[in-house]
């Protein structure tokens, strides 16, 4: 009788790791924290010491923002395994400031300044610094501590390849895998592998695992096959880049010898790089941020403009002044986008009800004022409140109808890696021409080749490019 499952559907859907809770964002955040509490330390001794015009402190203060994160970064403060570990962190962050400390005397006993910084003034900055430092690694320790506990910094993994490879991965991973939760496997090869591996089910295929990726939070996919599989490699790769999450090939050699580019270690096992989340840590910050202020201040400066669009809606045709239609969203879950409605009602779809004609120039289903609307693309600027829920970016690639997404799925093979990222309201292919009705299917292959362009080269540089170059190109569409 097989194992009860390790992680239960209840569990895996109790936890999930956000975006920007990796190592990098953490350590990057506490040595921000560093920096502010040294600045504080020595704004607070300036303020209850004798008043002073040296410029000796200032240098002082200077040499030490530079001093501490060398120092710190020596004993091993900012590393990220260890920051649970608060007898180690605190003392030697305390000390590295000790050490930091006792230089800045030496350096202003040796030039002379010395006599000029007031005792109390180096003593306040002392201590508070001090205070400051260590009140920084229990604060991150007992938060890092506690989001483990939680789930939000475990990285939840999936093996694709449940044969001897996987088999062994599966049983390393099980024994020394802190810092991951092992969901299960999934392998197209159904006939020829067990349902169970050390009590991880094989969950199913590829294509399940897919679908599986849409409804669960999968943070890290590992490719167990061996190097000699070359097609099954190309082709498993192929699907896995439809999922939203990092995608590492183990190699079958345990020795395996290669430069540090593009090789990492989970749990003590090396791994190639293959696909990485193209938003994670401090991109991910950016981009929410990005997102979030443009939405709010666009939806601010065009609220007197989209009261008049809704009251000239209204009194073209009988019907709500919004429609909500079903999209494919981040990792191909569903969401509703937010139009005003440019179709009389009896027309209008729900976006996943099978196959429906792409509107074009002339459409008998548009009404008047949609027909103006859909030329300068105003009836999509109710989407800026789907960016502000989260549900879509500002830029990225263009959300299409369920039933288009499901056909073009099927004839486009890199179709579904267009939902590694957030829809947007404008994109990389709209603002190369690409844009409104596809009436060719090498339209759509076009179009999808932009889309992931851009997924995989972001940047904030980026995004700013194509929201300027939106602004002077204009939304106009000239089919509509």
């Amino acid at each position: 009788m097989p194992a009860e499952p390790v992680v239960t559907q209840e569990r895996l859907a109790r936890s999930s790791r956000a975006d920007w809770a990796t190592p990098g964002v953490i350590v990057g955040s506490l040595r921000a924290a560093d920096m502010l509490a040294i600045g504080l330390s020595a704004a607070v001794a300036g303020t209850f010491a004798p008043a002073t015009t040296a410029a000796a402190p200032v240098i002082a203060t200077l040499l030490a923002l530079l001093f501490v994160p060398a120092l710190f970064d020596l004993l091993e403060v900012y590393r990220y395994e260890r920051l649970v570990e608060l007898d180690f962190t605190v003392v030697r962050a305390a000390v590295g400031w000790t050490f930091v400390a006792m230089a800045l005397v030496t350096i202003g006993y040796a030039s002379g300044t010395l006599a000029a910084v007031p005792r109390l003034q180096a003593a306040l900055f002392y201590g508070g610094g001090l205070a400051g430092l260590l009140g920084t690694r229990l604060v991150a320790g007992l938060l890092v501590a506690h989001w483990q506990r939680s789930g939000r910094l475990v990285r939840n993994v999936v093996v694709v390849g449940a044969g001897e490879l996987g088999q062994r991965l599966v049983r390393h991973l099980h024994r020394h895998g802190e810092g991951v939760r092992l969901i299960g496997l999934f392998d197209d090869r159904r006939d020829r592998v067990p349902d169970y591996v050390a009590g991880y089910p094989v969950l199913g295929t590829l294509d399940d695992l897919v679908v599986f990726a849409r409804d669960h939070p999968v943070d890290l996919v590992l490719v167990a096959l061996p190097f000699g599989a070359q097609l099954r490699i190309r082709e498993w790769l192929r699907k896995l880049r439809a999922i939203p999450a990092d995608v590492r090939l183990c190699p079958d050699i345990p020795d395996f010898a290669l430069e540090q580019r593009g090789v990492s270690h989970i749990a003590g096992v090396p791994v190639l790089h293959i696909y990485d989340r193209p938003l994670a840590g401090w991109n991910a910050i950016l981009k929410a941020l990005e997102d979030r202020l443009l939405a709010a201040a666009v939806l601010l400066l065009v609220a007197p403009l989209m009261a008049v669009i809704a009251l000239l809606v209204k009194l073209d045709s009988p019907g709500p002044v919004f429609y909500r239609q079903k999209r494919w969203g981040f990792g191909g879950k569903p969401i509703e986008i937010l139009k005003f409605r440019t179709m009389y009602v009896e027309c209008c779809d729900d976006g996943e009800s099978g196959p429906v004609p792409q509107a074009r120039r002339g459409d008998p289903r548009i009404t008047r004022v949609g027909r103006w609307l859909r030329r300068y693309s105003l009836d999509e600027l109710p989407q800026f409140w789907n960016v502000l829920r989260g549900e879509m970016s500002i830029v990225g690639p263009r959300p299409h109808a369920v039933a288009h997404n499901e056909m073009y799925a099927r004839l486009i093979g890199d179709y579904l890696a267009r939902h590694r990222v957030k829809p947007g309201i404008t994109g990389w292919a709209q603002i190369n021409g690409l844009r409104g009705e596809t009436r060719h299917l090498e339209a759509m292959h076009r179009r999808v080749q932009y889309d992931l362009y851009y997924v995989e080269n972001w940047s904030l540089l980026f995004d700013l490019k194509i929201i300027l170059r939106t602004l002077i190109v204009g939304f106009r569409d000239p089919d509509a």
